[in-house]
């Protein structure tokens, strides 16, 4: 067992402070955020969260990866305090100011391949995807859209209509977005057509030229829309190879390539963004949660020869917000300079330790991952069985050790820490993950 000098519980979880702001949220706040646990956070500082009744957690979460230098880091306080002393807001779409003009510059800097691109502010993930929807039907005169099954790019009508992981994100609010046509994802682990990823020569691009020769001609698709890793989908990751023939595909066929980064990128893979992994250079390509350390942006790059629209074609009144821009700047300079780094040797630690941890619990159907974002699949049996019930189950257990986890996926959790997580903290993560599997497996035993 690692020394545990992170997780300190005072009372029952949740304790009583933590249940009375409960029934007041329940009172007041919309019934449609889904919270897999109650945890009423007070203060929190690096990997450490303490709830209102003192209790003081470990978190893997980040905010659901939004938190990539980790709660609080002093460098991006400093920065956000220093703008605040100057200036707030001064609407982007309306007005000039230096740091916006500043970050667009490092964003040029730091996106994939030497094409020159421009930057367009937004306030989250879902806006910047819709932004880059929109830019790709201007620059490209064409109506349809191409997304994959498992895909999740937000919950605004344009975004939930790419997005292909949950029918319960569309349920009551059709019709959707038209012209969105969904074809498969690489998810190897569970192949629709049960081939095996070292031979089946990327059968599921070969259905989606199936899908152009049947239905989306390719003369009328503006863009293909795709996440590098899954996200909310499970943490799913392509194999070797597959991005560079999604970008042929595409550029054989005079189609836009739009890579939605919004949870993998900002150095989470160990890459500045994850489709570096896959040398691929996108048109169009959404950057939000761990560009600004948990201050809300979006932003949209599009190659400078793609974002031609016209003035007023689309803006937006708090994006790029001056306080936000000294966050994302001081964000990037911490990844440069050491968390990138730290995010591919701490992952690469993790996903040793878990895999050998699979071997010992069949429960973990599927150990995958880049860098610090790392899914595990669950599974009840040799015939891949989902296990729903037991992947919440266990995110239950390790958060009645203090331990911060979320599901993604069907039957999946998600380790997603802040990219300054520290070798200390991983042990005692691993310890309480094999501690509430135990648990879990116990009561299915019983």
């Amino acid at each position: 067992m690692a020394k545990n000098n992170y997780i300190d519980l005072k009372t029952a979880i949740p304790g009583p402070k933590g249940m009375e702001w409960y029934a007041r949220d329940r009172a007041a706040i919309s019934p449609s955020y889904v919270r897999p646990y109650v945890l009423v956070a007070d203060h929190a500082e690096g990997l450490e969260v303490v709830d209102v009744d003192g209790n003081t957690y470990l978190d893997f979460t980040a905010g659901v990866a939004v938190n990539s230098t980790g709660h609080r880091h002093p460098e991006v306080i400093k920065a956000i305090k220093d703008q605040a002393d100057k200036l707030v807001h001064m609407s982007g779409t309306d007005f000039f100011y230096p740091i916006q003009i500043v970050l667009a510059e490092k964003i040029q800097e730091i996106a994939p391949g030497p094409t020159e691109k421009m930057v367009w502010y937004g306030n989250s993930g879902a806006e910047a995807v819709e932004a880059g929807l929109k830019l790709a039907r201007w620059h490209s005169r064409r109506p349809l859209a191409l997304a994959f099954f498992g895909g999740f790019h937000g919950r605004t009508y344009g975004a939930v209509t790419l997005s292909g992981s949950k029918a319960k994100h569309r349920e009551g609010f059709s019709p959707m977005l038209q012209g969105v046509v969904h074809v498969p994802y690489a998810y190897c682990y569970r192949c629709p057509l049960g081939l095996e990823p070292e031979t089946c020569e990327f059968r599921c691009i070969g259905m989606i030229e199936e899908v152009m020769e049947r239905i989306a001609p390719p003369s009328d698709i503006a863009v293909m829309v795709v996440e590098p890793i899954q996200g909310e989908g499970g943490y799913v990751v392509p194999p070797a190879g597959y991005f560079q023939k999604l970008r042929q595909l595409t550029e054989e066929r005079g189609i836009l390539l739009m890579v939605d980064e919004v949870q993998s990128g900002m150095g989470r893979t160990g890459k500045m963004f994850a489709i570096e992994h896959w040398d691929t250079e996108p048109d169009i390509m959404a950057i939000a949660k761990g560009v600004a350390s948990g201050l809300p942006l979006g932003i949209m790059v599009a190659k400078k020869t793609v974002m031609d629209w016209k003035q007023g074609a689309h803006g937006s009144t708090f994006g790029g917000n001056p306080l936000s821009c000294a966050a994302a700047l001081k964000t990037i300079e911490l990844i440069q300079n050491g968390m990138m780094k730290n995010a591919a040797v701490q992952g690469e630690y993790i996903m040793k330790h878990l895999r050998q941890m699979q071997k010992r619990h069949p429960l973990m159907g599927d150990v995958r991952g880049m860098g610090l974002m790392i899914g595990v699949e669950f599974v009840k049996d040799a015939k891949k069985t989902k296990a729903k019930e037991e992947s919440i189950q266990l995110v239950l257990e390790a958060f009645e050790r203090g331990l911060l986890l979320l599901p993604c996926g069907e039957n999946a959790v998600r380790l997603s820490p802040s990219l300054s997580v520290t070798h200390d903290q991983c042990d005692v993560m691993l310890d309480i993950w094999e501690e509430s599997l135990a648990a879990v497996e116990k009561q299915m035993n019983n």
